[in-house]
């Protein structure tokens, strides 16, 4: 007599596996899109609201906006990393593609190691978002984490200097400014007043800066070096 066939366990949240059991789990379950292995124990994502969406829309198309002004740079959302043991799928990222000297690489079609920045949208994830997983990125080297609250309407926009993060303040102009990609400046009370145009305009006065451009021809030095 055959015995049955077994089917594969899926993925719950708090149960601890290996990055190898993780992936594997997860090939076995083609219809689960949002699923995290930080530091050994599994998160599986709630449904996404249309709060978390309409944030996220506006990060990404951000940070599009600018990787496309800027050759050498790429975003994505939801990607899976193999991060430091751990399989951390970040709201969005901007990275400095492996052929222009980043600090990150590819592994199949996964990042490998820590992207330039990360962004995290803190709707039902703050617990997960302000611990484990910004320990994660912290060690991993992530040099930008933005944490994104809905509640409050609060941005964190965070720095990894000596190993450890710290928090940026906002200057009298209201218009953060990333330190390691310049030319990437945010209005954030336009940000938080859904003002595309606003966000634009200042975000087109950053790539017209000086920093900016010498950024681009840096990435374009390190990329002659790399290829």
């Amino acid at each position: 007599m055959l015995s049955p066939m077994v089917r594969p366990p899926g993925l719950v949240t708090g149960e601890r596996l290996t990055v190898e059991e993780f992936l594997r789990r997860w090939e076995e379950l083609p219809d689960l899109k949002n699923a995290e292995l930080i530091d050994g124990v599994v998160y599986v994502s709630s449904p996404v609201s249309l709060n978390h969406g309409s944030l996220d829309i506006l990060i990404h198309w951000w940070l599009a906006y600018y990787a496309q002004a800027t050759a050498g740079c790429k975003g994505g959302s939801n990607s899976t990393w193999l991060m430091s043991g751990s399989s951390p799928q970040p709201d969005a990222y901007l990275r400095v593609l492996p052929s222009h000297g980043g600090q990150s690489g590819n592994e199949g079609p996964l990042g490998a190691g820590a992207p330039e920045l990360a962004v995290e949208i803190c709707v039902t994830s703050t617990e997960i978002d302000f611990g484990p997983k910004l320990a994660l990125y912290q060690r991993a080297g992530v040099r930008e984490y933005i944490t994104v609250e809905q509640f409050g309407r609060r941005m964190t926009w965070r720095v990894l200097e000596n190993g450890a993060y710290v928090a940026q303040t906002l200057p009298p102009d209201g218009i953060v400014r990333s330190q390691v990609f310049p030319g990437l400046w945010l209005d954030l009370a336009a940000f938080w007043a859904d003002d595309g145009a606003k966000m634009l305009a200042v975000l087109n006065a950053g790539l017209a800066s000086q920093d900016h451009r010498d950024f681009v021809a840096q990435l374009t030095s390190r990329a002659a070096l790399c290829n």
